[in-house]
């Protein structure tokens, strides 16, 4: 019997049988806009396109939102403009009454009519009771975040405002339109810098131990959740991926980001020698499914050690064979 999967309204994958589909579409839990995908397609694809005969005789479904009808938004819209090359700065603009979310400290400046404000929580959640407001700052302090994040609004009566926030060390940042993602993305930790109201910024537990202990990451990532803009920096450069059913192995440290469909683990890498003296450590990321992969060329963690390693060298006699006793020589 034919397999499907299919992406529910938390955008996780589904396996089911077309039978079982059937039972889905008459209960409403599959419509015709929601994503299929079975063995041997290139892609994930609308229900309503792969199999029609599903949805034969019902109800015509509604077209889509025109651009501007917001009342379906989750997330503020808000237009943005990136400036630099190494050391970045993204430019927020706002109308009045739309407010964007950073962390703690990213802010660069902003202009007047700005006001800004330290809350608890992303602000994705509204009513939202007390108790569930201290689950999602314990979460963030298990990520090493502040458990503070800073809502800035523009609070004037007309016109627009800019507010920018800094990367916090070299690399790229990566503006990311959340909604043709499919309103969800697993980042490293500490890669979020700011978004759009709406953005549900949450942590994701890794649930294979494997990964978990020797990825890089650890057990716990950084999940993203929303249909407006959210921004994530990277260290160095940053190369996109696209994958199609294929596999792609990385160092465990220059994984940012990946889309839902990916499937995230670790395998050894190669034989005992290559492990231990290949340079490239004892495991790489093993990234395999349909989905966009961010990958970044400079890990922070990479960029700290070789700092580390040279202080206390004094910087002279970088270059020189006599290293450590040239600057001996020197009276240092």
């Amino acid at each position: 019997m034919q397999e499907w999967h299919y992406l529910d309204s938390q955008n996780a994958s589904q396996k089911v049988t077309e039978e079982q589909l059937k039972s889905l579409v008459a209960a409403g839990t599959v419509t015709p806009q929601t994503m299929l995908w079975k063995s041997g397609m290139a892609e994930w694809a609308p229900a309503s396109g792969v199999l029609p005969a599903l949805f034969a005789g019902g109800s015509t479904p509604p077209p889509p939102v025109p651009a501007g009808g917001a009342a379906s938004r989750r997330c503020h819209e808000v237009d943005y403009e990136v400036f630099g090359d190494d050391m970045q700065i993204v430019e927020v603009e706002l109308d009045p009454g739309e407010t964007v979310i950073a962390e703690a400290g990213a802010m660069n400046y902003i202009e007047s009519d700005i006001t800004f404000e330290a809350k608890m929580g992303d602000g994705s959640s509204p009513q939202e009771g007390v108790m569930g407001k201290l689950l999602a700052v314990g979460k963030r302090a298990l990520t090493g975040e502040s458990i503070f994040m800073t809502h800035f609004t523009h609070a004037g009566g007309s016109g627009k405002r800019r507010a920018a926030f800094a990367a916090p060390y070299p690399g790229k940042i990566m503006p990311l339109d959340m909604a043709s993602f499919g309103g969800g993305i697993t980042c490293q930790k500490d890669a979020f810098l700011c978004a759009a109201l709406g953005t549900k910024v949450s942590i994701a537990f890794n649930r294979k131990l494997g990964a978990g202990f020797f990825g890089g990451e650890g057990f716990i990532l950084q999940r993203l959740e929303g249909d407006g803009m959210a921004f994530i920096h990277a260290g160095g450069t940053v190369i996109k991926k696209e994958l199609k059913g294929d596999q792609l192995r990385v160092d465990t440290g220059c994984l940012v980001a990946f889309t839902d469909g990916i499937s995230y683990d670790i395998q050894r890498a190669g034989n005992l020698k290559s492990m231990f003296f290949g340079g490239e450590g004892l495991f790489l990321a093993t990234l395999s499914g349909h989905g966009t992969v961010w990958l970044q060329s400079l890990p922070f963690s990479r960029l700290a050690d070789r700092v580390a390693g040279n202080i206390g060298s004094g910087g002279k006699g970088e270059g020189s064979v006599l290293g450590g006793l040239g600057n001996l020589l020197d009276g240092d």
